[in-house]
């Protein structure tokens, strides 16, 4: 089975859509998502309505995790408007009960079994959601994602997609979707084949015009959405 992970969408439907695209031309038939449907940018919505045509399993992020904080009101959604823009608002504003429920009631990390590979999903790390893993960190920080019990451990939250072989398994940062850190304009994702045992860090290319037009409208003290978009591009 052809397996697509993702991670860190955050709202950036012109990003999954190309994503999609990619998916269907190699024949991936199952979607893992790390979490971080919403946040930053601003159409959680639309990214659960193209996710709606494919058979996918679901853990949350660290900004779902934001939401719930909101809804419980132990933060003000005024807080991570200031800080992240407004992703978090319209997600509330625009997607439904069910939705909102669905996402932050969503476990923090799953174990799945495809064709007797044992894959391990979670956010940030497995011992911490919102542990940031780089492809700098510290080897022996790493190496503590050799700890589960699986052929391949699947990370985000970073936005920095690498690869770390460690002596019982494969960790894996597959980047973001909707928002590398790396370079703007790609969207990073992992396509894993469970009958070999192999898999691909892929870079899918989207136009990020109609996205930096609406981060200039919508969040226009923000400067930080719109120049990551730009990162390492064409885009000036």
């Amino acid at each position: 089975m052809k397996i697509a992970v993702l991670s860190d969408i955050h709202g950036n439907h012109y990003a999954l859509e190309q994503v999609l695209i990619d998916a269907k031309k190699l024949n991936v038939e199952k979607i893992l998502i790390l979490g971080d449907i919403v946040g930053y940018y601003y159409y959680p919505d639309r990214v659960l309505s193209l996710l709606n045509n494919w058979d996918y399993d679901l853990i949350r992020g660290n900004h779902e995790i934001l939401l719930e904080r909101v809804l419980n009101g132990d933060i003000k959604i005024s807080t991570l408007t200031k800080k992240y823009g407004l992703g978090h608002k319209l997600a509330l504003d625009n997607l439904t009960k069910k939705q909102l429920e669905y996402l932050i009631n969503s476990p923090d990390k799953k174990e799945l079994i495809f064709d007797g590979v044992k894959v391990f999903i979670c956010h940030g790390s497995n011992w911490d959601p919102n542990y940031y893993l780089y492809p700098n960190t510290d080897k022996e920080i790493l190496n503590r994602t050799g700890e589960v019990k699986c052929d391949f451990i699947f990370v985000g939250h970073s936005h920095y997609a690498f690869m770390h072989k460690n002596k019982n398994n494969t960790l894996i940062n597959v980047g973001s979707v909707g928002q590398s850190r790396k370079k703007g304009g790609i969207a990073n994702w992992v396509i894993l084949d469970s009958i070999n045992k192999s898999f691909e860090i892929m870079e899918t290319k989207y136009n990020t015009t109609n996205l930096i037009s609406e981060a200039e409208k919508l969040d226009p003290e923000n400067d930080y959405l719109i120049q990551v978009l730009k990162r390492n591009s064409n885009e000036k």
